[in-house]
């Protein structure tokens, strides 16, 4: 008895012993960016070996979004560490208020990812963290940096993605990656996140994704306050794919498009736009799910084709995304100039006018954007009227 006695003592003077590293912790930290930036992230140890998560906010929020998602994912053995991107909450490197959308992409493009390299570098250098199993979560423009951060270190092996699209460079990248397990979600009340969610998941043709999805809760991390359970299911999510059953990547492993990227080729040949019509015609009379490429993703391809000359593949885009969201203004206008551009002038006037009587029941569509298609469709009016050519 005295022997059990004096064991159970050496354990706890033992346990009491161990370097402060050793013990769960959370702590702000300063990280340096590769230009001397000053970045301000969170990193919370549970104490103990795991995996690592880096946690990746949207662009209207800061990195004390996932505090709560950073405590479960601690408490259940991961190493977590959110970051401020330059611009947001406590990180240096100027604001991004007042540049123009070129500007605000430049910005983001040449700083954010070294940036958020520099927050990866030092989360797999910390005592105890298995860099050969991270995670990325990112919310809306964090959505593409989590998938980005994935492109650039293989380490990442499993996503969670909130409400958010990619780059070409993403989706090539998840097409690509079918060994990726991607957990997806988004809400019906989020305008068309849900689409764009499913549309970003269907370049993976990985059987071990999954897309939750939610009638209403907003616009991603915001989804945290109103559905008490996808918190937990994001902390079993990277249990499962980092701990229990961890990915392992082969060499072998066969690349097969999933059915975005088969249609995002499709919509690139000429004619393609009235062939994936049909196909989602067919879709609809069956009652059958088809992931049709978001509104958005369809008008700059169709815009890309205006510009080069491709004028009636141009048209069959618009065309195809007028049939598919006719409470969208901005679909009518599109085809609007496309028949401007073809030369017919009445078509052109056509869409124009339906383009403005859409805009007062277009509940989607941001009122400052409603205003410059208001702007559009009333110059075609006037330019095609007066028998004007559009330059």
């Amino acid at each position: 008895m005295e022997t059990m006695k004096t064991l159970r003592l050496l354990a706890v003077m033992t346990l009491c012993a161990l370097p402060a590293s050793a013990r769960a912790e959370t702590r702000d930290v300063s990280l340096k960016a590769p230009d001397g930036t000053s970045l301000k992230a969170t990193y919370s140890s549970p104490g103990k070996p795991g995996p690592g998560i880096v946690l990746l906010h949207m662009c209207n929020s800061q990195r004390k979004a996932w505090t709560h998602l950073a405590e479960l994912l601690t408490a259940q053995g991961f190493h977590t560490i959110a970051l401020d991107y330059r611009g947001f909450g406590e990180s240096g490197g100027g604001s991004l208020d007042g540049l123009d959308p070129g500007e605000r992409r430049q910005f983001v493009q040449e700083k954010w990812p070294g940036d958020i390299d520099a927050a990866f570098d030092f989360l797999v250098a910390q005592t105890g963290v298995d860099r050969s199993r991270v995670g990325a979560a990112g919310g809306s423009c964090g959505v593409d940096n989590a998938i980005q951060l994935a492109r650039r270190h293989p380490d990442v092996k499993a996503l969670v993605l909130l409400a958010g699209g990619t780059t070409s460079s993403g989706e090539d990248f998840l097409a690509r990656s079918p060994w990726l397990p991607i957990f997806a979600s988004a809400a019906a009340d989020d305008g068309t996140a849900v689409d764009t969610m499913r549309w970003l998941v269907g370049f993976s043709s990985g059987a071990l994704n999954r897309l939750q999805e939610y009638p209403n809760g907003g616009h991603g991390t915001e989804m945290f306050a109103v559905h008490k359970d996808l918190e937990p299911a994001i902390v079993s999510w990277f249990d499962r794919h980092l701990v229990k059953s961890p990915v392992h990547v082969s060499a072998s492993t066969t690349a097969t498009p999933g059915p975005s990227a088969r249609q995002s080729a499709a919509l690139r040949e000429p004619g393609g736009a009235a062939r994936v019509l049909e196909e989602w015609r067919a879709a609809q009379k069956a009652g059958r799910t088809f992931p049709l490429a978001p509104e958005a993703t369809v008008n700059a391809l169709g815009y890309e084709y205006l510009q080069t000359s491709r004028v009636t593949d141009a048209t069959g885009l618009f065309e195809l995304n007028v049939e598919a969201h006719p409470a969208s203004a901005n679909t009518y206008d599109s085809l609007a100039d496309a028949y401007l551009a073809a030369g017919n002038r009445a078509k052109a006037v056509e869409f124009a006018r339906k383009a403005l009587d859409t805009l007062s029941r277009d509940k989607t569509t941001p009122d400052d954007f409603k205003q410059q298609i208001r702007e559009s469709a009333e110059d075609k009016i006037r330019l095609a009227g007066s028998g004007s050519e559009r330059r």
